[in-house]
This record gives C-alpha cells, sequence and structure tokens, in this order.
C-alpha cells in the first residue's frame, strides 16, 4: 500500500551496513532494472570452498582518500548493459540497504563508476514494493553535512603520506585528470591538480622558481604529470621543462610532448626507426598539388593539418578533383598539411595501444559511426577489447621510445600489407580504454612513476 511505502527522490543518502559503508550518495532509477555499486580492484579469492570477491569502494563522489575494504560471498555473475550500451559481465554480490530508518536485502553489482559520478545506481528490483519515486526532488530524506560525513569517515580517510605528484593541465573534470588524482590518493600519494594558466616562471641563473596563483613557489614537488592540451602546448611544455630544470621528475618530457604535437617531424622521426606508416605526402607549392595526389595512390585519400589533433583538422577527400579543391584552399590560406593515402580496408578501425615504460598494458578496438571515416569515440565511434599481433605490439612499442614517452597512446591500422602506425599520443585520454577494459590505467601510471623514481615508502 501506498502509505507503508518510502517516498524518496531521485538523489537520496543510505547506507550498507554489511559492507561497513556508513553513508554513500544513490542515484535512484526506476528505469534500471539492477542496482550497482561503485567498486574498484575487484578480486575474485575461494573462502571456504565458497566463490568470494574483494573490492574497495570509495563512497564519497570527488574523493580518492576515504576508502572501504569490502569482501561479500559472490551472489552470481551475470552481463550487465550500461546506459552507454557497453555489456559487461559483473559480480553481483547480495547485501543489506538501510535507508529511512527501514532496512532489506537487496541485490547489487558491482563496477566501476567513475564516469557515472554517483557512486551508486538504486535499480527498481531493489525498490519494488517499498520505496516510490518523485523524480523531480531531491534528498527527501534529509541531506548529510561535511561535519556528519567526516565523523563517519574519519577513520577510514588514507592521510598523504607518500610522493607529492602534480598534475598538470587544465580542466580537473576531465574524467582522464580525476582518475588520475583519485589513483594517486588511493597509493597514498599527495595529489594536486595544478591549472596550466595559473603557473608561471622565475628565470633565474642561481635560484630558479615555479610559481602558482597568488605567488605560492611550487618547487617541492616529487614528480609532475603532464596532461597538456593541443592549444596549450607551448605554454605547457614551457612549464614542464622548468620543472625538469628544477629537478623535478615529469613523467613525459617537454621535449618528447613537444615532438610528439609536430606530426610532420614525429613521422619523420618514426620512419627513421624502421615503421611503417600510411604513404604521406608534404608539400608548400600549389604546383606540386597534382604530383602529391599522385605520391599517395591517388583519390580518395586523406588531407591533415600539421596542427588538427583528436581527429580535428581531419578530411577525407573522395575524388581527385575534391583532393585538389581542398588541398589548394588550405594552401591558399598558407595551412600546414599533410596528404596520406586512405587506407580503405581499415573499414573505418583503428587500435589504440596505451604504453606505459614501454610496455603495451591494454589495447582496444576503436570503430567509426556510421557515416565516419574516423574511429573517434568521442565522436559517436564505438570500442571494444582487442588482442593485438606481436607485430602490433613490437610497433607501439618502439613507436613510444622512439617518441621518448614513458605514457603514450598509439594509434595503429591493420592493412592489406600489415599494421600501419597513424599517431602517437603524448596524453591519451583514459575514459574510453577504462570504461571499456575496465583496467585501472590511472593506477599503473602512478605506480610508473614510483618505479621510475625509485620510490620506497609504503603504498596502498
Amino acid at each position: 500500500m501506498k502509505e507503508n511505502k518510502i517516498v524518496v527522490g531521485s538523489v537520496e543518502w543510505c547506507s550498507l551496513p554489511l559492507l561497513q559503508i556508513p553513508a554513500i550518495k544513490a542515484r535512484v532509477d526506476s528505469g534500471a532494472k539492477t542496482s550497482a555499486l561503485h567498486a574498484v580492484n575487484i578480486i575474485p579469492f575461494n573462502k571456504e570452498g565458497m566463490p568470494y570477491v574483494r573490492f574497495e569502494v570509495l563512497p564519497l563522489q570527488n574523493d580518492g582518500k576515504t576508502t572501504i575494504y569490502c569482501e561479500s560471498p559472490v551472489f552470481d555473475k551475470r552481463k550487465v548493459k550500461s546506459s552507454s550500451g557497453i555489456v559487461e559481465v559483473r559480480y553481483v554480490i547480495k547485501s543489506v540497504l538501510s535507508i529511512a530508518e527501514a532496512t532489506w536485502e537487496i541485490e547489487l553489482t558491482l563496477t566501476n563508476r567513475d564516469s557515472m559520478g554517483y557512486r551508486m545506481l538504486l535499480g527498481r528490483q531493489a525498490m519494488a514494493g517499498r520505496m516510490l519515486v518523485d523524480p523531480e526532488a531531491s534528498f527527501l530524506l534529509g541531506e548529510l553535512s561535511s561535519e556528519v560525513l567526516r565523523d563517519y569517515y574519519q577513520i577510514h580517510i588514507r592521510k598523504p603520506s607518500g610522493l607529492k605528484i602534480g598534475l598538470l593541465a587544465s580542466n580537473p573534470n576531465l574524467y582522464s585528470n580525476r582518475r588520475i588524482i583519485e589513483a594517486g590518493e588511493e597509493r597514498g600519494h599527495n595529489m594536486e591538480f595544478l591549472n596550466i594558466k595559473d603557473c608561471y616562471i622565475k628565470l633565474d641563473g642561481k635560484f630558479p622558481e615555479m610559481h602558482y596563483r597568488g605567488g605560492r613557489i611550487l618547487n617541492d614537488f616529487d614528480a609532475i604529470i603532464p596532461r597538456i592540451r593541443p592549444s596549450a602546448t607551448f605554454y605547457g611544455c614551457a612549464l614542464t621543462r622548468h620543472f625538469e630544470a628544477i629537478g623535478v621528475y615529469t613523467q613525459n618530457s617537454a621535449a618528447s610532448i613537444t615532438q610528439s604535437r609536430d606530426k610532420l617531424y614525429s613521422l619523420q622521426l618514426l620512419i627513421n626507426s624502421g615503421l611503417p606508416i600510411p604513404t604521406t605526402g608534404f608539400a608548400n607549392s600549389p604546383l606540386d598539388t597534382d604530383d602529391l595526389i599522385k605520391m599517395v595512390g591517388g583519390a580518395p585519400l586523406i588531407v591533415k593539418l600539421l596542427e588538427g589533433t583528436q581527429g580535428k583538422g581531419v578530411v577525407l577527400a573522395e575524388t581527385k578533383k575534391a583532393a585538389e579543391s581542398l588541398i589548394n584552399a588550405f594552401k591558399s590560406l598558407r595551412a600546414n598539411i599533410l596528404v596520406q593515402e586512405f587506407v580503405k580496408e581499415a573499414d573505418g578501425k583503428d587500435i589504440r595501444c596505451f604504453v606505459i615504460n614501454g610496455k603495451v598494458v591494454e589495447s582496444i578496438m576503436r570503430t567509426a559511426a556510421p557515416g565516419e571515416f574516423r574511429a573517434n569515440i568521442h565522436m559517436g565511434g564505438t570500442a571494444s577489447i582487442v588482442k593485438i599481433t606481436p607485430e602490433e605490439r613490437r610497433i607501439a612499442v618502439v613507436a613510444a621510445k622512439t617518441m621518448n614517452l614513458k605514457v603514450a597512446g598509439v594509434d595503429i591500422i591493420r592493412g592489406q600489407k600489415g599494421p600501419l602506425l597513424l599517431e602517437v599520443n603524448s596524453s591519451p585520454g583514459l575514459e574510453g580504454i577504462e570504461g571499456v577494459s575496465k583496467k585501472n590505467i590511472a593506477r599503473l601510471m602512478i605506480e610508473a612513476i614510483e618505479k621510475d623514481i625509485k620510490y620506497k615508502g609504503i603504498v596502498n
């Protein structure tokens, strides 16, 4: 009956007492069948002959310090389709939900919900017969103050005692940046977001310094992770170079980032290492347009702006006439372009290999959206895990080494004559590859820093 049901809004606080989680903000969604809990480092094991799962829960949004260590019997494993359309196999556990002084047993699937915001999703199976939802309201059962949450979780807060690591970037809310900060905090390090626009340099022969907004000096960092957007390459690399000059370890150097952003120079370096690339042409004079088109095998062909990145400034010319018009138009604007053969058999797919310290830690196949020729997830494309060949692995590793990048995203396509290297990205995104693989890539980046600077402290 209605009078016996709990009326809730679209977001409410609840608790999971069996998991020792005193408060967690849940997204109440009657459109979702199952309930889900944000969990990382999910490890199955056997206990007294029964299947169990061990996992970590970070129950508070935008907080990588507060961690609850959990274990539970495995109730089931099932395929779940996420809101983004990706199907994954998840562990299912049974736990007790406590809300509005009522408690009952529910099923929870365990998954990484970093990209979803709320650390818990409450689906209709858990609500059936017990709750009514007012989708226009929130926190009908009351809000929890930061003081109350601090009292609840004080014993679970990890006090940073490790390295002091700065993330040098432009947008603190970007998925990749949030994940790296969280991963560092999970490892016990003192992580800080450093906005590129707020940093400035003191050049001095005896006492060079890096300053931050308000005059704060940043010379005491152990490591810097540069995540520089293309439009900030010059200034971001100047900052990175200065950190190097004052003795701070940088995960990717300014020199390696700079050369990776120069499409022509990077291709020249890569072919000097014997790596296969699509046939590419570069010319200055419009008088050479006809031969330039012939050089790459004729139309259809790809025209790339040297300054473009992440698929921007890349155009497919399907006919010779279209190619001539496009090339000459760019040249009339004095834009530097590359003309590249179109590898039709790639069928709108490429492989992104994520390389950390000379090892391919994960690979995904990206497929272009219908009507597109570029495999770009941000333009409606899709991604899936792919098993790469030994040759593709070799190309990815050599490419990252050639560019002197400790962290790199290496893009490869499969042609009739074998794999071809497209590009090497010095600030590869984590959202696509973590979302598909469920692997903690951010954590691997932090562990690589610990290894590089021979950190001997205790990490979590």
